[in-house]
């Protein structure tokens, strides 16, 4: 890794250590419970994990298509092969 790789690492890294202090820091100085922290924190979990599941079904989903739409393309290609190959030559 070169120096400035190592460089923007380092500062990278600091700045990922910052956020996690910063954000311990906050949920031990907040104004409200325990309980109500973790409530909220498994409510906010709980949403994250739903958006996540959405999300991979999108991927999931816009994937198949693409492939479905390759595999048609690749078909009419070869079913096209020796007209394509007489403009060719």
């Amino acid at each position: 890794m070169s120096e400035q790789g190592k460089h923007v690492a380092k500062a990278a890294a600091f700045i990922a250590g910052g956020a996690v202090i910063g954000a311990g820091l906050g949920l031990l100085f907040a104004p409200q419970t325990g309980v109500e922290t973790r409530r909220s924190i498994s409510r906010y979990a709980r949403k994250a994990q739903a958006q996540t599941n959405r999300w991979g079904r999108a991927v999931k989903s816009g994937v198949k298509v693409a492939f479905d739409q390759q595999s048609s393309m690749v078909k009419s290609c070869e079913e096209h092969k020796p007209q394509l190959t007489a403009v060719l030559n």
